[in-house]
């Protein structure tokens, strides 16, 4: 069969789907099986969706898709809406950047809202290699940014901290050089500090001497000073100390729970803590 007879098929498939989804919203339809036709309404948009790629024709296969996506979500069948969603982005990304993107964070809201970060996250990251490749201008560059910083966040609450420090040293290189973005730079330093910090106190001071001379703002921040302190209280083995500063520097800039949560981990670290900033 040929692309067009692809098309035109595939085009019956969306015709009948459709038939089934207004016939399941019906009185009648409700009472004798109205799940059992949105069942088979999602079926077909995704058959039809695969014939349209099968053509090359990315638009209709990312909108059918779409279409199955709604469906299961409607069923509740979350695990299903989100993998539509996935493949509606996968061929929108061919021919419709921004409709890619706006499919693929329906996808993640799913994942995270069904507490799968992981897979959340590895979104994340598609979304700013499209920001990168394909829509590049000062807004575009700050959206890829967010998305390898929820990648970061993700990263660092599973505890994959390499992982999390890359994207922070990522993210704060991309923005340090930039006028408009600069400012934010040490707050990606900071955490990746963080990051290092829970997994070895001498990784951290390492780390914290080359973001100084990457950047030398980071010297003069507050969270330098903070992380200075911390680092003090944890080789004298210091608890009070340790809430002592971050009580200080809670006063000034509220600490938000992941923050709270990264200076919990180091905490602990410290011999006979009670486990908490108190």
């Amino acid at each position: 069969m040929d692309n067009t007879g692809k098309e035109k098929e595939a085009m019956q498939l969306m015709a009948e789907a459709d038939k089934k989804v207004k016939a399941s919203g019906s009185f009648l339809g409700g009472m004798f099986g109205g799940n059992h036709k949105v069942e088979d309404a999602c079926e077909m948009y995704a058959r039809a969706a695969n014939m349209f790629k099968m053509a090359k024709n990315w638009s209709a296969a990312g909108n059918a898709f779409c279409q199955a996506a709604r469906l299961h979500m409607q069923l509740q069948n979350k695990l299903d809406s989100a993998t539509s969603f996935v493949d509606a982005g996968n061929a929108y990304k061919k021919a419709d950047p921004q409709e890619a993107i706006n499919c693929l964070n329906q996808a993640i809201d799913i994942y995270t809202d069904m507490g799968r970060f992981t897979i959340a996250a590895k979104h994340h990251i598609t979304i700013a290699e499209i920001y990168e490749s394909e829509l590049v201008d000062i807004e575009k560059v700050n959206s890829a940014n967010k998305c390898l910083l929820k990648v970061g966040h993700y990263s660092a609450q599973l505890e994959q901290y390499p992982k999390a420090v890359e994207i922070y040293e990522q993210v704060a290189m991309n923005t340090m050089d930039n006028p408009l973005l600069k400012y934010n730079a040490k707050e990606y330093f900071f955490k990746a500090s963080l990051c290092h910090f829970i997994v070895d106190e001498l990784n951290a001071k390492l780390a914290i001497e080359k973001y100084e001379e990457m950047f030398p703002a980071f010297s003069d921040s507050r969270e330098l000073k903070l992380l200075k302190k911390l680092l003090e209280a944890h080789e004298e083995q210091n608890s009070e100390a340790f809430t002592e500063a971050v009580k200080e520097f809670d006063s000034v800039s509220r600490l938000d729970q992941w923050l709270t949560t990264m200076l919990l981990r180091i905490k602990k670290t410290i011999q006979g803590d009670a486990g908490d900033l108190k």
